[in-house]
């Protein structure tokens, strides 16, 4: 009877010590994360070459309100990979292996692979999100100028 009750109070701790830290982050928490991301797409060897034209059009510095008592930050950049004599499937895979490298490796987001726009020649998406914070990536890569159209989101978040 007394291990049943150890074993129960022991039970009950645990359960609430584990619900104590599974509380959301912070909106300081994932700005943090996401103006890293930013600093570290400016100082990458590929991107911060001026013939890639690496363009922050919003950076992650503002709070954007999304519900009640919540906000989220926002990075939007875009980039070029100029297409030299080569087709034009060539050149998206190009661009896009070089893009999924980018965010894998180098800002460690885990990529969703989807196969059915391996041979789209229209254009691409990249798709990708960091659990703690969470944030979500979409890269858009086109067939023109930019190639790349990066939107990158922190969740809905308290301050």
């Amino acid at each position: 009877m007394r291990v049943a009750r150890s074993l129960a109070i022991g039970l009950t701790l645990i359960i609430a010590a584990s619900g104590c830290t599974t509380s959301e982050p912070s909106l300081k928490e994932a700005t943090a994360e996401l103006q890293k991301d930013t600093h570290l797409l400016e100082t990458d060897d590929v991107f911060k070459n001026p013939l890639k034209k690496l363009h922050i059009i919003q950076r992650p510095d503002k709070d954007i309100p999304c519900a009640k008592d919540k906000f989220r930050r926002v990075l939007r950049a875009t980039a070029d990979y100029e297409r030299v004599d080569e087709p034009l499937e060539n050149h998206l895979d190009l661009a896009e292996t070089l893009m999924e490298n980018t965010l894998a490796q180098k800002l460690k987001y885990k990529l969703d692979f989807d196969l059915s726009q391996t041979d789209a020649e229209d254009g691409r998406f990249i798709y990708g999100a960091k659990e703690n914070p969470e944030i979500r990536v979409t890269v858009y890569v086109g067939s023109e100028a930019p190639t790349w159209r990066l939107h990158a989101m922190t969740a809905c978040l308290p301050r």
